[in-house]
């Protein structure tokens, strides 16, 4: 199950605008290098809710340890698709 990067940055990019309920930006609008906590303003609490989210999504286990290193859309699209691929 090779997953395409900018797909799963784009199923990303809507878990947070949802979770966060974000306005004023879309999918395909968010910049995947934004730095969630200090650009767009994450705290921990939100990156927990984020984390249960796609692990609902993805069927992946999100060490809370990694929680730090998950800074960006595009950081978290490759710790999952690694993940993914870890799996099969």
């Amino acid at each position: 199950m090779n997953v395409d990067i900018s797909q799963t940055i784009i199923r990303i990019a809507e878990i947070i605008i949802n979770e966060l309920k974000l306005e004023d930006v879309t999918p395909q609008t968010f910049d995947p290098d934004l730095d969630l906590v200090d650009e767009v303003g994450v705290d921990s609490m939100d990156l927990a809710t984020i984390a249960l989210v796609l692990r609902d999504e993805y069927g992946i286990r999100i060490d809370e340890d990694d929680y730090p290193k998950l800074t960006t859309v595009r950081i978290i699209a490759e710790y999952i698709n690694t993940k993914l691929a870890d799996d099969e």
